[in-house]
């Protein structure tokens, strides 16, 4: 049995008293699954949402759930990083699985997830001929995905952030080298296919979230490894979004950059709202050294049989440069109130 960190004993009474009730036992056994909204648990229970809500705001306040905001919704984990939220999966994981109860709620979980990934690829649908064909340009991306994998090396991730995560496929690859994953993008409906393809390869426990390049709501230094993946092209001020970045970098840490170099494919900023027309290799390292970083590689990606594309497209690695000791990034991972 997994035990949770220790707590006061009072803390450890109001996390057992938040937990014990039959339907919040349940909620905790769902959320050990994956984040949930209060929809997705209002179906599943067949209860009403006052009521729902009343319970999940009540094991927030007791220190057993993270709650966050994606637009018009309000999604919940189990907040592992906390003491209550060790208990909480512990409490959740003694569940006995075979309980009549608890699988029905597990079937009409997996009817959900079914309903949720229908919508997402309905929407991607939508984007795919135009999201092709400006793939069509540049280096495939499984070359551009391996170009990362090898930036990152084989060392462990403690904490990774990948920015403007799109359809989730950085965090694919990289999440389950990770003890603890998030994905920011600023567009719902994407987030929505990043989910569905994240609970289809089995990685629902990553952490995806709605939010601002500009103003992330983590705390500085919170993650070992961050990934910015085709976004800075879209931005109207790329160097505040890199510095931004930078400072969720915790010390001894990474930051892995990969976009367009310089191009003249003006069509792209009408058909695609690209802002920028690539970067230069010097332009980025310049601004990776005004954010703290050491930029200790920049080079192009090409394919696996030597072509480049239209497009180019460019990785740059950043280091921060102070000295790594023993950092505790876990107490560092809490979102900014």
């Amino acid at each position: 049995m997994t035990r949770p960190s220790g707590q006061a004993l009072t803390t450890l009474l109001a996390s057992l008293r938040a937990a014990g009730e039959e339907t919040r036992l349940r909620i905790l056994a769902l959320l050990a699954e994956g984040e949930l909204s209060v929809s997705d648990l209002t179906d599943i229970l067949g209860q009403s949402q006052p009521r729902i809500s009343r319970h999940l705001k009540l094991m927030a306040e007791a220190g057993l759930l993270r709650r966050s905001r994606e637009g018009a919704f309000a999604f919940f984990r189990i907040d592992d990083g906390a003491p209550g939220g060790a208990l909480a999966l512990t409490l959740a994981r003694e569940l006995d699985p075979a309980d009549p109860i608890l699988a029905a709620d597990r079937e009409r979980l997996a009817s959900v997830r079914a309903a949720r990934a229908a919508t997402a690829q309905s929407y991607f649908a939508n984007v795919a001929r135009e999201w092709d064909r400006l793939r069509s340009l540049h280096v495939p991306d499984d070359a551009v995905e391996a170009a990362i994998e090898a930036a990152v090396g084989p060392q462990p991730v403690n904490a990774l952030l990948d920015l403007g995560t799109g359809t989730g496929r950085i965090l694919e690859r990289l999440a389950p080298r990770a003890s603890r994953a998030v994905g920011v993008d600023a567009n719902h409906a994407m987030l929505a296919v990043a989910r569905a393809n994240l609970e289809a390869a089995g990685l629902s426990r990553v952490e995806l979230r709605q939010g601002d390049i500009y103003a992330l709501p983590f705390a500085r230094g919170s993650f070992d490894l961050v990934i910015v993946h085709q976004v800075l092209h879209f931005l109207d001020d790329p160097a505040r979004a890199l510095r931004e970045a930078a400072a969720m970098v915790a010390p001894g840490g990474r930051l892995v950059l990969v976009d367009f170099a310089p191009h003249e494919m003006e069509f792209l900023r009408a058909e695609h709202a690209h802002r920028r027309l690539g970067f230069a290799r010097e332009q980025i390292i310049a601004w990776m050294g005004e954010a703290g970083l050491d930029c200790d590689l920049a080079e192009e990606v090409t394919a696996f049989d030597g072509g480049s594309g239209q497009l180019g497209v460019m990785l740059w690695r950043g280091r921060d440069p102070r000295v790594q000791g023993d950092f505790p990034l876990r107490q560092y991972d809490r979102e900014v109130a």
